[in-house]
């Protein structure tokens, strides 16, 4: 049994005690939480809606990005840097 969920603009394919990091949640650690579910597949059969339970594990700052930009010919170069924050989760149910 698996449900597809999504949260900050994205859809993950989630099992049962899978653990994922999405975009930041405004929640506590040791918080749980319940995201709607787009669909749940069971047993082949495919159900619209339905619920996921998910337990917040941390937020943290993930590894940095570099950006790059540089224009030939003209001398121009820029370097620059960002560290998104995300929310690591894990998938406790699956419900109906």
């Amino acid at each position: 049994m698996y449900a597809v969920i999504e949260t900050g603009a994205k859809q993950y394919v989630v099992k049962e005690g899978d653990v994922l990091k999405v975009e930041k949640l405004p929640f506590n650690e040791n918080e749980e939480i319940e995201i709607p579910a787009l669909s749940i597949v069971k047993d082949g059969s495919i159900k619209q809606g339905g619920k996921v339970k998910a337990k917040v594990l941390s937020t943290a700052k993930d590894k940095k990005v570099l950006i790059f930009k540089h224009l030939p010919k003209k001398h121009s170069k820029k370097l620059r840097g960002h560290r998104q924050f995300y929310t690591k989760i894990s998938i406790i149910s699956i419900g109906e």
